[in-house]
């Protein structure tokens, strides 16, 4: 079920049903006017395999809404044009057809670049044969998922004249901020499976900052 974000009496009330009246204040939220109207909240959440060209992310086991406690492990694919994800493990590199629906998905490729999604997929599967991808070469910390999908990001740009990306400027630039998106709607999805509603309350400066921090993320 959807969640929801209503704006009233300088609060934020999230919920998934809109009460006939403000928790905050007691006032008739079916009379606020338009500055009251519940507003969606996009699910930062893709089905992967619907993702093409897309760098995935999940946890290890489980479900981001059913399972995820901010400490599990996570594993990390990349996606062909068909949304076969290819991913790395001790067991060497699979290309999943399933098992990657709920992800945060980071794309890859813009539409424009008509050359590079063209070679998508010859490229990645000759990179996912590569000796560096047998079983015996895993390692936990230094030579796992992350290391496979950003060699193959690298790959990419350096065949494209680009430098390379550390694991530092890769998390900062394209994760974190997906990261972000899904760290605050996991925390209202899991508010809201106690309780009816949740109610943030709002200094008068921060309002407007507020409303501009929706419109780039949760809202989009």
């Amino acid at each position: 079920m959807a969640l929801l974000r209503v704006r009233h009496c300088r609060a934020l009330l999230y919920c998934r049903r809109v009460p006939p009246r403000c928790p905050a204040c007691g006032g008739d939220l079916r009379s606020a006017g338009l500055a009251a109207a519940p507003a969606r909240l996009r699910c930062p959440f893709r089905h992967g395999h619907g993702q093409p060209r897309a760098f995935l992310i999940r946890p290890s086991r489980g479900t981001f809404l059913l399972d995820y406690d901010g400490h599990c492990d996570l594993h990390v694919g990349i996606t062909n044009s068909q949304g076969v994800v290819y991913n790395y493990d001790q067991e060497g590199v699979h290309r999943d057809g399933s098992g990657w629906e709920q992800c945060i998905s980071v794309a890859l490729v813009q539409p424009d670049m008509w050359e590079l999604l063209q070679q998508w997929d010859n490229l990645l599967e000759e990179f996912s044969l590569e000796e560096a991808w047998l079983p015996d070469r895993y390692e936990e910390q230094q030579h796992n998922c992350f290391t496979f999908a950003l060699a193959f990001v690298n790959r990419v740009r350096q065949g494209r004249g680009r430098e390379p990306l550390s694991k530092a400027q890769f998390t900062e630039s394209f994760v974190l901020p997906h990261s972000r998106e899904a760290s605050r709607y996991l925390t209202l999805h899991q508010q809201l499976a106690h309780r009816d509603f949740y109610i943030v309350p709002l200094a008068e400066q921060e309002q407007e900052q507020d409303s501009v921090a929706g419109n780039q993320s949760l809202l989009e």
